[in-house]
């Protein structure tokens, strides 16, 4: 069974053949021979040793099964132009004939691991995404002369960057790390963060100018290298056959948890089910019923219509849209951890700021299984939660709805184990729930509570 990776020692980075020393970093980021490139591992028309590539694979499949539905979706090209071996976003392996002439096989399962590593982690589509979102921004955005860098030395940024999340927990267990891996070690960087986070941390401008050579492809980075095939190319995968790879893989590490490392554990975990930004979620939720047509709409003379330019000597109202009444009906049964108590009252706040600030339009109710006085709000932070026994939250949407006057919207934020109300309230209603695992029971009858179709619901992670 393969347990956690070892944390072997990385061995002295190969330098590749001699060429002037770059002046500045960015020189640094165009890819120059390796001693994987054809200048150095043979005669021009070398053929690909197709038989060696594959059988690294194997060994690859042996050592990391959980990974095999990937390593055989990766289809081989060709390339005598790549450094090493390379991939790009449509799931092609680009191979030099040089690179694998020279490398050992075990290496070379290490690759082939560490190429798919780049496609499953979905670094070309992180990589393109930060960069919509940081350019120009981060430790990074400048060399040591203040000059921007150029995309060359930004590639390879993002290409180390990746380099570096995943080469921590690969190999050990049958997968020798090869010369010239990349750690976080190297710029003196704790284990186990992101790309994105290893790129908004260091700078990387103190790389040394061996890793130049370094490029994994557009699979790596999202950056197009004018070797690859590109979209239209043969045998490449589409979105929705990439997405089925990543799908099955996933599934395989969480159906068999003790045969992957951690790693691979929390990415299958989040893979399709990704932590979502709930506060912002809720606060739009809770905007989007704040703004809906009709509620709190009235007249005013304070503004005149624009109408009344057709009515000379007439003055007509025009109408206003006043901030709702906000009820918010927070459960307090014992199934409510004190934590996920102290998130509901940093929404009660978010909720008074939805509403312009008007605390005098939000109420909190405590309710287990019976519903508490409509507390108005003053300080969240002062409220008082009532309860600690059972759930029924029917009894607390009963009490929002006696109140005078009568909320335009209701908020329930619960972990879900309540009945509901068997009809819908007539105002808008959001909930937050707070996940539960699911409970293994033997009535096959039985059918959990969940939230009505009715309430715009949004999970709390």
């Amino acid at each position: 069974m393969t347990g956690p990776a070892k944390r072997p020692v990385p061995r002295p980075l190969p330098r590749p053949m001699s060429r002037p020393a770059p002046r500045r970093p960015e020189e640094a980021a165009v890819p120059a021979p390796s001693a994987g490139s054809e200048g150095q591992a043979g005669p021009p028309g070398l053929p690909l040793d197709t038989e060696k590539l594959l059988a690294a694979r194997l060994h690859a499949v042996k050592v990391r099964p959980y990974l095999a539905d990937a390593l055989f979706a990766l289809n081989v090209v060709e390339d005598r132009s790549v450094p090493t071996m390379a991939v790009d976003a449509h799931w092609r392996c680009y191979a030099s004939p040089g690179f694998v002439a020279l490398t050992p096989v075990e290496e070379l399962a290490g690759v082939w691991v560490h190429e798919v590593s780049h496609l499953l982690r979905d670094h070309h589509g992180r990589g393109e995404r930060y960069e919509r979102e940081h350019e120009g921004q981060g430790p990074g955005r400048r060399d040591g002369r203040g000059s921007r860098p150029d995309e060359g030395w930004k590639r390879l940024r993002r290409n180390i960057a990746a380099d570096f999340e995943i080469n921590d927990d690969i190999y050990g267990d049958g997968l020798p790390l090869p010369a010239g891996a990349v750690l976080p070690s190297l710029l003196g960087l704790p284990l186990g963060l992101l790309m994105e986070e290893y790129l908004r941390t260091a700078s990387m401008s103190g790389l040394p100018v061996d890793l130049a050579w370094l490029d994994c492809g557009s699979g790596a980075d999202g950056v197009h290298r004018p070797w690859e095939l590109g979209p239209d190319g043969a045998h490449g995968l589409s979105g929705q056959q990439c997405d089925a790879v990543r799908f099955r893989v996933a599934e395989g590490i969480r159906g068999r948890p003790g045969d992957a490392p951690a790693g691979w554990r929390r990415w299958a975990d989040e893979a399709f089910h990704p932590p979502q930004p709930w506060r912002q979620l809720l606060g739009a939720a809770v905007r989007s019923a704040v703004g809906a047509p009709g509620a709190g709409e009235d007249h005013t003379y304070r503004r005149p219509s624009r109408r009344s330019a057709g009515l000379p000597g007439v003055l007509l109202p025009s109408l206003r849209r006043t901030p709702p009444r906000v009820c918010v009906v927070i459960d307090t049964s014992g199934s409510v951890s004190d934590a996920e108590l102290g998130s509901a009252l940093l929404e009660v706040a978010a909720i008074s700021r939805a509403v312009g600030g008007r605390r005098d339009l939000v109420s909190v109710i405590s309710c287990d299984a019976a519903a508490r006085i409509a507390v108005p709000l003053c300080r969240a932070e002062n409220i008082e939660l009532v309860g600690g026994g059972g759930t029924d939250l029917r009894s607390g949407f009963a009490r929002a709805l006696r109140s005078n006057p009568r909320p335009e919207v209701i908020v329930a934020l619960t972990d879900g184990q309540t009945p509901w109300p068997a009809t819908r309230p007539p105002c808008r209603t959001v909930v937050g729930l707070f996940p539960r695992p699911s409970l293994a029971v033997n009535e096959e009858d039985y059918v959990p509570d969940v939230p009505p179709s009715w309430a715009r619901v949004v999970t709390i992670c």
